[in-house]
């Protein structure tokens, strides 16, 4: 969200403009909140009232002028939409204007200076609004076009949701090209409860023109994955990057993941910005006046 809403204020800015909204699950609303303030322009941040409150609390200390909406992101979009004759603001929402894309891109660009003169084989994507797997599909077809890497070396990319909210999954598995909103959607990865992509149709696109994947994976196990890939990387992995570790999981046991393939996950918000998902009352408690059971203690951290 950092390099979307990085260019998209500073293009703003050059521009002349001094008003920006956006509605927002939580990470889109921190950044342009500390880039707008960084830049002197007013933000007003639109987000859906249950987002986990760190995401809230990040946007109001930037000084944006935050508010919260009784719905869902495509709801705030409608706040935001409705609002622009009357506020005079530039609607910086997904695909709404044109350098959010470009700073997604830079991610697609970054992997070719790490990995080049190649690319990895396979890119698993967590996929709200998607802006950043279109973003990377773009930054590969423009590498291709300037003769850099060959077309037919380009990532497969998957993209990947939670089974709470999979409306890309839907539309890929029914080989359709535009997506239905998603009906009661719910999931805690909050970037991905997102029941309607702007850009569906480009995630679609990308995904197929690549031989890549749309997978939904299990609600009740992202708490899993973003332990499991935490513990075993020492990277704060988010609820929404949670997802494509289950994924990863999935395509390598049905062999569609190859054990030499170089396969990339995108974690796109770590795991501090949602604390309600760990219970500490569960953990022992020590007394420090009493005898330490240092054999259970042992056993505890060998379980």
């Amino acid at each position: 969200k950092s390099r979307g809403l990085a260019m998209a204020v500073t293009m703003a800015q050059a521009r002349g403009v001094d008003r920006l909204a956006i509605p927002t699950a939580g990470n889109a609303g921190g950044a342009l909140a500390v880039y707008a303030a960084r830049a002197g322009m007013d933000a007003y941040v639109f987000m859906p009232a249950d987002t986990p409150a760190v995401n809230v609390h990040e946007v109001m200390t930037a000084g944006a002028e935050a508010f919260l909406v009784e719905g869902l992101i495509d709801d705030c979009g409608s706040v935001v939409e409705a609002g622009t004759d009357n506020m005079e603001w530039l609607d910086v929402s997904t695909l709404q204007e044109p350098y959010r894309l470009e700073g997604k891109k830079t991610m697609g660009l970054e992997l070719f200076e790490q990995f080049g003169p190649s690319l990895p084989d396979v890119v698993l994507y967590p996929t709200g609004g998607g802006t950043g797997l279109i973003g990377m599909w773009k930054a590969f077809d423009e590498l291709a076009e300037l003769g850099w890497i060959d077309p037919a070396d380009r990532p497969r990319m998957v993209a990947v949701q939670s089974d709470g909210c999979c409306p890309i999954v839907d539309a890929y598995e029914a080989g359709d090209r535009f997506a239905d909103r998603a009906r009661d959607p719910e999931t805690i990865a909050s970037g991905l409860r997102v029941p309607a992509a702007v850009g569906d149709f480009m995630i679609l696109d990308a995904v197929r023109e690549s031989d890549g994947r749309a997978v939904a994976v299990d609600e009740d196990r992202i708490r899993e994955w973003m332990r499991l890939a935490t513990a075993q990387t020492g990277v704060s992995v988010g609820p929404e990057a949670a997802t494509c570790v289950g994924a990863a999981e999935r395509l390598a046991d049905s062999g569609w993941l190859r054990p030499d393939d170089d396969v990339v996950i995108f974690n796109c918000g770590g795991a501090q910005k949602y604390p309600h998902l760990s219970d500490p009352s569960t953990l022992p408690r020590l007394d420090p006046d009493a005898p330490v059971d240092w054999a259970a203690l042992r056993a505890q951290g060998t379980s």
